[in-house]
């Protein structure tokens, strides 16, 4: 596994699984009240905290995108 993910980047997608993994379990919201859109949202939030965490994209991987100055 190659790092693939720079600074900027781990930042916004940390970020954004935290905000979808709120809207998912804590807002309240309507629309977050449908099982699919609920776990759907959940699950896209784990996966951007776990991106975030190692450093590393599968889709940038196949695509051959870097957004990391060192790598």
């Amino acid at each position: 596994m190659t790092t693939n993910v720079g600074t900027l980047d781990r930042i916004l997608r940390a970020a954004l699984g935290l905000v979808l993994l709120y809207f998912a379990f804590f807002s309240g919201l309507h629309l977050f009240a449908e099982p699919l859109i609920k776990y759907g949202t959940a699950v896209v939030g784990i996966v951007m905290l776990a991106t975030s965490t190692i450093k590393m994209c599968p889709l940038y991987a196949i695509f051959g995108i870097k957004t990391c100055r060192e790598c």
